[in-house]
């Protein structure tokens, strides 16, 4: 079901017309008593007669607020919607619900889920969006404030388990790491949960992300020790580099000549130098490599 426009009449135009209608069924109330006795009857029941139609014609009148749409049924059928903002009149037999079309936005509860690699986390998520089809918004579903709430949640479920919360690897993309790309992914599995609802998804990011109480304290030493293995590694590539690169430079320079022993020599004082995690302390050597 798609949502279909239904004109609607200028209200304060009708408001005044019907307005007028009641003047002048007062005036004709009062003018009974000069009345004939033989018309009386049928003069009061004449103005009776149009008190009644225009007081029912009076509950066609509606307002419609700025970004809102008025859904409108006649007897359970659909009829259309007016987003005409303002004073307007319909058929008063029509059913008036009143859509907003506004942005609006909705933090989840922190929900406890595990994560690709097994851990449990404790993740939310702030949803961004706004209705753009009032008929499928009421009548594809039972009530669509709800359905987004509980569809978000389910998204950021299934979104949890197919990322680690975190991952040291470039190619491999976690929750914490690759923000923009997990928020984009998050919107996407919104909004195609959401588009039976006439829900237009405008953002989703996570707004909180931590492991589980039971777990945080060993899950902080396991990224403290992934982070210092992760961060020797690159040291140990770097100082290989440098210890490589002099060892060339001194040969194609002619600087000194090094035979197998004076190299390993060297190499072992620099990688000491270099991956030591403390200034290394000069031992100034009197005699020769060999004594």
């Amino acid at each position: 079901m798609k949502e279909k426009d239904i004109r609607s009449l200028n209200g304060l135009f009708m408001l005044i017309l019907l307005l007028a209608v009641l003047a002048l069924c007062v005036y004709g109330f009062v003018g009974l008593k000069n009345q004939p006795a033989e018309e009386l009857l049928t003069t009061l029941i004449f103005w009776i007669a149009v008190l009644v139609v225009d007081s029912i014609l009076m509950a066609g009148l509606f307002m419609v607020q700025p970004n809102q749409g008025v859904v409108l049924q006649l007897f359970g059928s659909y009829t259309g919607t007016t987003k005409v903002p303002g004073l307007r009149w319909a058929n008063p037999f029509l059913s008036k619900r009143h859509v907003s079309l506004r942005v609006r936005n909705f933090e989840t509860t922190h929900l406890k889920v595990n994560d690709r690699d097994g851990n449990p986390i404790e993740i939310a998520a702030v949803v961004v969006w706004r209705v753009v089809d009032t008929a499928e918004a009421i009548f594809m579903v039972d009530n669509y404030e709800n359905y987004v709430h509980v569809q978000s949640e389910a998204a950021l479920r299934n979104l949890a388990t197919a990322y680690p919360y975190d991952s040291h690897e470039d190619d491999v993309m976690s929750l914490r790491g690759h923000t923009q790309k997990v928020a984009e992914h998050l919107k996407d599995e919104i909004q195609a949960r959401l588009m039976v609802a006439g829900v237009d998804v405008i953002e989703a990011r996570i707004s909180h992300l931590a492991y589980a109480a039971e777990i945080a304290a060993a899950m902080l030493q396991r990224q403290q020790a992934s982070a210092i293995i992760a961060a020797r590694q690159k040291i140990v590539e770097g100082a290989v580099g440098m210890v490589e690169m002099a060892i060339d430079r001194l040969s194609s320079k002619h600087v000194i000549e090094l035979d197998e022993e004076r190299k390993a020599a060297m190499v072992s004082n620099l990688l000491v130098v270099l991956c030591g995690e403390r200034a290394a302390q000069p031992v100034v050597n009197t005699g020769t490599i060999y004594q």
